[in-house]
């Protein structure tokens, strides 16, 4: 392709360039030497302005095909506070991200931590300026407003899917033969700050960073400008293609300091499928808990091997344990596949068809053990009570707290609770509330005056047929022990 080329010429051009009039110039007489340099500069400034003109009109071309299918997503909702400790302080929080349309009909990938929490979300298409020529370039910005539904989401992955009611979008399509090298130049597009259409270059630092070797996420690693509002939006490469999704950003101040991060399109791709066929990733499970191998921990243990993956936990009576995996087991390879680290692990086990066994080969001290090891689909659950609150019907304002209904799905979420009914405290709001209840996220409450309480609706009740004054006892099981909550209503 013309650009892609350019690009490539540009760079070697621009490098190589500056050295060139120097080993001419060593050369020849006086006259000669003056001569050579005459012509050759001439030739340097033609060549280079074509070189030049080249690269900015490959960035040019990419930018107008890839601007209109990078949005700006608007977020209105209750989130926890930040550094609240926790997560116990919910509050109502407004943030601005940006997206990426996959499909024509309206599909938007973005990051999950940009929609947590979100009631509201709301897409910004708007057109993009290429090009500033005075009197003639337009500013007239229409932008359009879609109401978006949330889709789906993927906490692990830090992705989100949500659709806006509109077909026939501009879209960046999401394939299958997917490459990217170390040193390739990418642009990084998005709405930092909430400036639409921002357009930043780099290159790609690192093609699979891990930075916690305990979690299977490996991102690609860029050092194109990346800042809060990035967030969501597109990585391309000199062609166009979608490279990853930006997602966070190492900074000690803030902003940009070259150290960002995209999970790359794969995974996005992955999840996207994932979550617009079943509104959320399906997982599978076998009840055993990989870890990866550090030359510390082979050392300390005497393993054989100083890197791969390790199983340091299996659950008892679960489909590994029943099949005979043992903690220190070292995982060697996976339905035929080799094992030589934990994303590895963990993309055998997405990639696995739960028809069938898993097929396991694994080393135990000198032995070498195969093993078929049932799959189980996880359950879609739930990460922390903060994802159940619906701020319209679970805020309780005179407590001070947000409760939900203690059904089925806590339940199981919490398996230790002795209370099968009653409502949960979900979280705590940022103020001082009129009534000083308290109440602790994760507390029970059973009954109401030794009323038995079932709904979230039977509390409000209660509290609203109380008048200032009155005297209240909360059952309540805190912890595994059932108190009484004592307090006047104001």
């Amino acid at each position: 392709m013309r650009y892609g080329s350019a690009f490539l010429c540009a760079l070697i051009a621009i490098v190589t360039s500056g050295l060139s009039p120097q080993v001419v110039g060593q050369a020849g007489t006086a006259s000669h030497k003056q001569g050579q340099q005459a012509d050759y500069g001439t030739a340097t400034a033609s060549e280079g302005s074509t070189v030049l003109s080249d690269l900015d009109q490959a960035i040019n071309e990419i930018s107008r095909r890839v601007l209109p299918a990078v949005v700006q997503i608007e977020v209105s909702g209750y989130g926890p506070r930040e550094h609240g400790g926790a997560s116990q302080v919910i509050e109502k929080q407004r943030a601005i991200g940006s997206g990426v349309i996959v499909d024509s009909d309206g599909y938007i990938m973005t990051n999950h931590h940009v929609v947590e929490g979100a009631q509201r979300i709301r897409v910004v298409l708007s057109p993009a300026t290429l090009e500033l020529v005075p009197f003639k370039s337009s500013f007239l910005v229409r932008q359009r407003t879609y109401e978006a539904r949330l889709l789906g989401v993927e906490r692990q992955g830090d992705l989100a899917l949500i659709k806006i009611e509109e077909k026939g979008l501009p879209y960046i399509p999401l394939k299958e033969d997917f490459a990217v090298r170390l040193g390739q130049i990418v642009l990084a597009v998005g709405s930092p700050e909430g400036l639409t259409h921002s357009v930043t270059r780099g290159i790609v630092s690192a093609v699979g960073r891990q930075p916690d070797p305990d979690r299977a996420m490996v991102y690609i690693q860029t050092d194109a400008p990346i800042n809060p509002g990035n967030s969501g939006g597109a990585l391309v490469d000199r062609e166009g293609n979608l490279v990853g999704i930006n997602t966070f950003i190492f900074t000690e101040g803030g902003g940009s300091e070259g150290l960002g991060f995209a999970i790359p399109e794969p995974a996005v791709r992955f999840v996207y499928h994932e979550l617009k066929e079943h509104g959320h990733v399906r997982k599978t499970v076998i009840g055993a808990n990989p870890q990866t191998i550090t030359p510390t921990l082979a050392a300390a243990l005497k393993l054989q091997q100083d890197w791969g993956v390790i199983i340091s936990d299996v659950t008892p009576g679960g489909p590994a344990d029943k099949a005979g995996l043992k903690p220190k087991d070292i995982v060697v390879a996976m339905d035929t596949r080799t094992i030589d680290s934990l994303p590895k692990f963990a993309a055998s086990l997405y990639l696995h068809d739960r028809s069938q066994p898993v097929q396991m080969d694994v080393l135990r001290g000198a032995d070498s053990v195969k093993l078929y090891i049932p799959a189980l689909e996880a359950h879609a659950g739930i990460d922390s009570l903060a994802d159940l609150i619906n701020p319209q019907t679970g805020l309780i304002s005179s407590l001070g707290v947000f409760v939900v209904d203690l059904n089925k799905q806590v339940v199981e979420m919490l398996p230790d609770l002795r209370s099968q009914s009653g409502v949960i405290v979900a979280g705590r709001v940022g103020y001082e509330p009129p009534v000083d209840a308290d109440l602790n996220v994760g507390d029970v409450i059973r009954s109401f005056n030794g009323r038995n309480l079932n709904s979230v609706a039977g509390l409000r009740h209660e509290l609203e047929a109380s008048k200032p004054g009155d005297p209240v006892v909360l059952e309540v099981e805190r912890q595994g022990v059932m108190q009484f909550v004592a307090f006047e209503m104001e």
